[in-house]
């Protein structure tokens, strides 16, 4: 008869290593997936604090809130707080450069819903930006983190040059043939309203790189790509929405995807 070994591990330890492998692989799995919910909980819930504040400060609508929430989600979660940050710097001076002489907006009948901007204009204005933000979320490409910046760039500079331009003058010039017509006339321009521009997409675009969302050296391609990008949407006005061909929803959207694309095109040439 045989001796057992006495070092031998018993029936009774293996079926309890075992046990506590699994139980040990269970437990990292569940911090794992805590962890990565963590990043999702936090941009939900700040997200949509951001969307209930525009709502109550009237810059949205119902809809404008609840399409607002989902673009800042998309925005916070794929690009991270410094687009996030970004996004609220356009929301501040399309408040602002809205508010500013609203009566006179209302006089020439250009002004916007009292109510705030609906949730078709969220998505036309900041559509672009969500899915570059996204993308880079997917693929960690920087270069889509700088067409995400400049699509918030043109969104800032398209609305403040609209607003400023209605308030500061009576009169725009159309900029295909600078013909004059009333403030206010799809693709009508006007200094004041163009130098706002140029001013909001170069202060979106210092925020991009102060929070670092971008690089310093992006900071050009990103300020002239949102201001391409807004001079692009004022033809579109002159040439196709005063025609029926192009609602402002639609025009909206081709400015900032111009102006994503011409930031790729500046960086992948310049950089």
């Amino acid at each position: 008869m045989g001796v057992e070994n006495e070092h031998s591990p018993t029936p009774g330890f293996q079926e309890g290593a075992k046990l506590f492998s699994y139980m040990t692989l269970h437990a990292n799995t569940i911090v794992a997936l805590q962890l990565a919910k963590a990043p999702a909980v936090s941009a939900a819930a700040v997200t949509v604090v951001f969307a209930a504040v525009a709502w109550l400060l009237k810059g949205v609508t119902n809809t404008g809130a609840l399409a607002g929430a989902v673009i800042s989600f998309a925005i916070y979660l794929g690009a991270g707080a410094g687009a996030f940050v970004a996004l609220v710097c356009v929301f501040l001076i399309a408040v602002g450069t809205t508010r500013l002489g609203y009566t006179r907006k209302q006089q020439l009948g250009a002004a916007e819903n009292r109510e705030g901007r609906s949730g078709s204009q969220i998505l036309a204005n900041l559509g672009v930006a969500a899915l570059a933000a996204v993308l880079f979320g997917i693929t960690r490409k920087p270069i889509y983190l700088i067409a995400c910046g400049a699509a918030l760039a043109e969104a800032a500079a398209d609305t403040a040059s609209s607003e400023i331009g209605e308030v500061s003058s009576q009169q725009a010039r159309l900029i295909t043939t600078f013909q004059l017509v009333p403030a206010g006339t799809n693709g009508g321009v006007t200094f004041a309203g163009t130098i706002a521009g140029l001013i909001a997409s170069v202060i979106v675009a210092g925020c991009c790189v102060l929070t670092k969302m971008i690089p310093a050296w992006a900071f050009f391609f990103v300020s002239v790509a949102g201001f391409v990008g807004m001079l692009l949407d004022s033809v579109l006005g002159a040439v196709l929405e005063r025609r029926g061909q192009l609602n402002n929803d639609t025009v909206n959207f081709l400015g900032t995807l111009s102006a994503a694309l011409t930031a790729v095109l500046l960086a992948r040439m310049l950089a």
